[in-house]
């Protein structure tokens, strides 16, 4: 199976130090994050990679080269334009076999992969996500209401959720339904299911770090036992 990794996007967030170098060279405990991606790549046996490259490219490629340095065979698909999660990968309509799964190039994970393909394998959908629960505390006591009575409070509770990571699987069939410049949460996913169309859920347990603001980033990098942690990740 052949992974996809989208890394053209600016990094709009994580400005001022996405101005000279695209969000996945950024470096965590000495590694650039998309050296973190190819590791666990490896240890699912997946050695071939297409890199969406855009925003910078030209530093992604002198980084990265054939891949031949990182053990893995990398070739490059070069946006010239802002083009979408789903949009990117469109020009490879015809060329990736009946499974590939898609990543973005700023993320920390662990993920089994070997396991989530059996998972999407077995469940016969056209694409699966891997989903990630996360608890989010509200800033504001919650209250329950009957016909003007209280019936409960709970002071900032945590909401409990499955967010999507950003990590699919596909089969090939997924290309009919993409269109030029667009995202797969926003455009593609809500037309599978207008269609009937399924998508599996694969409930992840393992490890998922976004990198998406700055504060975030900065927090990690000068905590030397978090840094230490996301090296054990791998």
């Amino acid at each position: 199976m052949k992974a996809v990794i989208l890394c053209g996007g600016v990094g709009e967030r994580m400005k001022p130090l996405t101005l000279d170098t695209p969000k996945p060279l950024l470096k965590i405990g000495g590694q650039a994050i998309l050296e973190y991606v190819f590791e666990n790549l490896k240890k699912n046996n997946i050695f071939e990679v297409i890199l969406t490259v855009g925003y910078l490219k030209e530093k992604i490629i002198q980084y990265f080269g054939d891949g031949k340095k990182a053990g893995i065979k990398i070739e490059y698909l070069k946006e010239d334009e802002k083009k979408n999660t789903a949009g990117s990968i469109l020009p490879l309509k015809g060329k990736l076999g009946e499974n590939f799964i898609v990543m973005m190039g700023d993320q920390l994970t662990n993920i089994n992969i070997e396991k989530m393909k059996k998972h999407h394998e077995k469940s016969g959908a056209i694409a699966t996500i891997a989903l990630k629960k996360k608890g989010y505390r509200l800033e504001y006591g919650v209250v329950e209401i009957e016909k003007d009575l209280v019936k409960s409070f709970r002071e900032k509770p945590v909401l409990e959720k499955y967010v999507n990571t950003g990590i699919y699987i596909f089969r090939k069939e997924i290309f009919s339904y993409i269109k030029e410049k667009e995202d797969f949460a926003k455009n593609v996913f809500p037309r599978l299911l207008e269609k009937g169309e399924k998508i599996s859920a694969y409930l992840m347990e393992e490890d998922w770090v976004d990198i998406g603001r700055l504060e975030d980033y900065q927090k990690l990098i000068e905590d030397k036992n978090e840094c230490e942690k996301i090296k054990k990740m791998f």
